[in-house]
C-alpha cells in the first residue's frame, strides 16, 4: 500500500495544532514512526525506482468538469543489468527514469556508487549499494602487479599457441568422428586411379 508520509505528518501536526503544542521529543518519535519521504510503495522495495513513485490526482471530465480520483503509476520494467564488479547480470525491476540515470552514470555499479544513501529510497537499492561498496573496498585492499612489455608479449605468444593447439585438437576430433571429408576421399581415389591407368595408355600408344 502506498501512502504519502509528508502529507500524513502535516495532517497530524494540523490536528494537534502545530509544533507548539507538542512536548519535547514527541516530534522526533513521530518522524521515526513516519519516514520523511515522498511516497513509500510496497513493490518499490523490490526494485530501483530512482524517486519515481505512485502519484494521486483528479480526473476532470470535459463537459461538466466533474472530478474523480485517480492515480498515476510509474513505468516499471524488468531488466537484466550487467555488473562489472560482480561479473554477472542482475535481474531487477527498474523504472524508465532509473534506466536513463543508469545510462548517464555509465552502468549499474557507477549509479549505485554515485547515488547517496538518502536518495536511495528502496530496500533493494540500499542492499546492492552496500554490497558493491564493500566489494570495491576489498578490491582496493588487494595488491596489483604490473608486467613489463616483454612479459606481456610472452603471454600473448603463449595464448596464441594455446589457441592453435585447441584448433588442431578440434580438427583431429572432427576427423576421428566423421572419418574425413568426402572430397579428401575422392582426391585419394582419383590419385590411385591415375597411377594405375598410366602404364596401360603407354602400351596402347606403342
Amino acid at each position: 500500500m502506498a501512502f504519502r508520509s509528508r502529507e500524513m505528518m502535516k495532517k497530524i501536526m494540523k490536528n494537534i495544532g502545530g509544533e507548539k503544542n507538542l512536548a519535547p521529543g514527541v516530534k522526533e518519535s513521530l518522524e521515526k514512526c513516519i519516514p520523511n519521504s515522498k511516497v513509500v510503495m510496497g513493490r518499490a522495495h523490490r526494485g530501483i525506482f530512482a524517486g519515481r513513485h505512485i502519484l494521486f490526482g483528479n480526473r476532470v471530465s470535459e463537459d461538466g468538469g466533474n472530478k474523480s480520483r485517480r492515480c498515476w503509476k510509474p513505468n516499471v520494467q524488468e531488466k537484466r543489468l550487467f555488473s562489472y564488479i560482480l561479473d554477472r547480470h542482475i535481474r531487477v525491476k527498474v523504472t524508465t527514469h532509473a534506466l536513463r540515470c543508469i545510462d548517464k552514470a555509465g552502468g549499474i555499479d557507477e549509479y549505485l556508487l554515485k547515488t547517496p544513501y538518502h536518495k536511495m529510497d528502496t530496500e533493494m537499492g540500499l542492499f546492492w549499494k552496500a554490497k558493491i561498496e564493500k566489494m570495491y573496498e576489498e578490491l582496493g585492499e588487494m595488491e596489483v602487479v604490473f608486467f613489463s612489455p616483454e612479459d606481456e608479449a610472452k603471454f600473448e605468444e603463449g595464448f596464441k599457441e594455446l589457441k592453435l593447439a585447441e584448433r588442431a585438437a578440434r580438427r583431429d576430433a572432427r576427423r576421428q568422428m566423421y572419418g574425413g571429408s568426402g572430397k579428401q576421399k575422392q582426391i585419394e581415389e582419383g590419385d590411385d586411379g591415375s597411377h594405375s591407368d598410366a602404364p596401360e595408355q603407354l602400351v596402347a600408344n606403342s
